[in-house]
């Protein structure tokens, strides 16, 4: 099993005021629409199996929100660190389980009409609520937590369950449940008529009876027992017993209707919200186990507001390798580094041959990284972005009155209007539908353009000499089998591009080089 790489930013050297007010750190954004980028870089199919089985958490609006600090991005990682401990998640995932138990017995009595009935089983989900708080408090107290945040949470919990509200809200809720289990009562059932009264000293012949007649026994005997509905509600005959019993035990009955209005609601904000939010961490972690499993490694990445020298070693795409673990394949990592000028990487290389994977792995590893998530990776330094912009591909669309070249400018120059020097540019095979020439002067004025803002890039291009604009850009290729040149490895290396060394190493190949051809041509 992979381990999570270690990460000194998981330690809080200088903590930032007003993080610890929330388990995701500060004040958590949320935003429902879907970041643009999403689809290109297949971001919608991470959070979509992330999120799987946790529809009732409504998480997805987090993974929309990138964290805009490197503060709360530490804040994090310090709270996945101690979400790796296994005695930890499991607390965790106890209260989780309890508090959805309590909010599922709450739905139920919403649903109930008889109020006797409706009163008692929000008394259950009253003292389910107790035990789980009692029971994460008592966990946790015990537990070797590092982070801000789950010690802040540790903290407030033993001053929520020591607090004289709470207590006294336990208290009372226990009192009313061991009263009510002591009622007793008598039904006298004549025709269509039935009288409750308290019991008078009768005597329970059940024991006696079986006992005098076990002796007549002779193997299985049909039973005559009769079988209650299934069904939770009272019907009308039962509510009304009920209704009858309340008049013995007016006291109980008055106190159990006085609790529940006085309790309508019993947990505390910050409850409600850290068994929402530690979703956030718990369904993330779960997403990559598998791939823990089989060996891929994840890091705590560190992440630079400053300085752009960015780097990522044994990175992979996430999404895919999601998919390859499913079909039982190997997932291929790869490398990447930018140092002092550098800021753009420009991949080139045969087709399909892994540079549209490689550039979604960019952009994965650092969208990831500003949620506060481990990524793929044994070590990464990335950089916290303002926004994340991606040009990728896309049929014409018939309905717009824009050729292809043209929809390929307006959406560029869009994201060149909005992109500043602490954006993140994702650009895959643009200007495939014009000439060479043209697709290298267009490609060069866009380079030139993101050269000048001073952005972090990737550009997967045909065109191999907008590797070699100016210091700013970096070349990568993807690579083949040198044995096999059809053959791809899905390694992208950086080295300078040569377009014409894949097409002669498969013309030499299958024997079709022009020396070779003029040969046979002349035999």
């Amino acid at each position: 099993m992979s381990a999570l790489q270690p990460n000194a930013q998981r330690v809080a050297l200088h903590p930032e005021p007003g993080l610890t007010e929330s388990i995701l750190g500060g004040s958590p954004e949320e935003v429902d629409a879907e970041p643009a980028c999403f689809v290109d870089l297949n971001l919608d199919q991470i959070v979509a199996a992330v999120t799987a089985g946790r529809s009732e958490y409504n998480l997805i609006p987090f993974f929309h929100a990138p964290a805009r600090r490197a503060g709360v991005v530490r804040y994090r990682h310090e709270v996945f660190g101690d979400l790796e401990d296994e005695a930890v998640k499991q607390a965790v995932r106890q209260f989780a389980r309890r508090m959805r138990e309590m909010r599922e017995t709450l739905a139920t009595a919403a649903k109930l009409h008889y109020r006797y009935q409706k009163e008692r089983v929000i008394l259950d989900a009253v003292t389910a609520h107790c035990d789980a708080v009692t029971a994460l408090g008592g966990d946790l107290s015990h537990a070797r937590l590092q982070s801000r945040g789950l010690i802040a949470f540790r903290d407030f919990l033993a001053q929520h369950a020591n607090s004289s509200h709470f207590q006294a809200l336990r208290r009372e809720a226990i009192r009313i449940k061991d009263e009510l289990s002591n009622v007793r009562y008598c039904l006298h059932i004549k025709g269509g008529r039935i009288r409750v009264r308290k019991p008078e000293m009768e005597i329970d012949y059940s024991a006696e009876v079986e006992k005098t007649f076990d002796k007549f026994k002779r193997g299985a005997a049909k039973s005559y027992l009769a079988k209650f509905s299934d069904f939770f509600e009272m019907n009308h005959v039962e509510a009304a017993v009920l209704g009858m019993v309340a008049q013995l035990y007016p006291e109980i009955f008055q106190a159990l209707h006085a609790f529940c209005e006085a309790n309508a609601t019993f947990v505390d904000p910050k409850i409600s919200a850290f068994d929402r939010q530690v979703q956030f961490y718990l369904a993330y972690l779960e997403y990559i186990a598998p791939l823990r499993r089989d060996g891929l490694d994840f890091c705590y990445p560190e992440m630079l507001c400053g300085g752009k020298n960015v780097s990522s070693a044994g990175g992979f795409d996430l999404a895919l390798a999601q998919k390859l673990h499913a079909e039982n394949a190997v997932v291929v990592a790869n490398d990447f580094h930018l140092k002092g000028p550098e800021r753009i990487i420009v991949v080139t290389g045969p087709n399909q041959g892994g540079k549209t994977t490689f550039a979604r792995a960019f952009g994965q590893l650092h969208y990831l990284a500003s949620l506060g998530c481990p990524v793929p990776g044994n070590s990464a330094r990335l950089f916290l972005f303002d926004r994340l912009f991606s040009h990728f591909e896309k049929e014409e669309d018939t309905r717009s009155l824009h050729g292809k070249l043209e929809d390929d400018l307006l959406r560029i120059h869009a994201i060149l209007g909005q992109a500043t020097s602490q954006s993140v540019v994702i650009m895959n095979e643009i200007f495939t539908s014009t000439t060479l020439h043209d697709a290298l002067f267009l490609g060069q004025k866009v380079m030139e353009e993101l050269t000048g803002l001073d952005l972090l890039a990737v550009c997967v291009t045909f065109v191999d000499e907008l590797s070699k604009l100016n210091e700013t850009t970096v070349s990568m290729v993807s690579t083949v089998d040198p044995k096999v040149p059809a053959r791809r490895t899905f390694k992208v290396v950086r080295r300078p591009a040569d377009g014409l060394s894949h097409a002669m190493a498969i013309a030499n190949q299958h024997r079709l080089a022009y020396e070779e051809l003029r040969e046979r041509l002349a035999s």
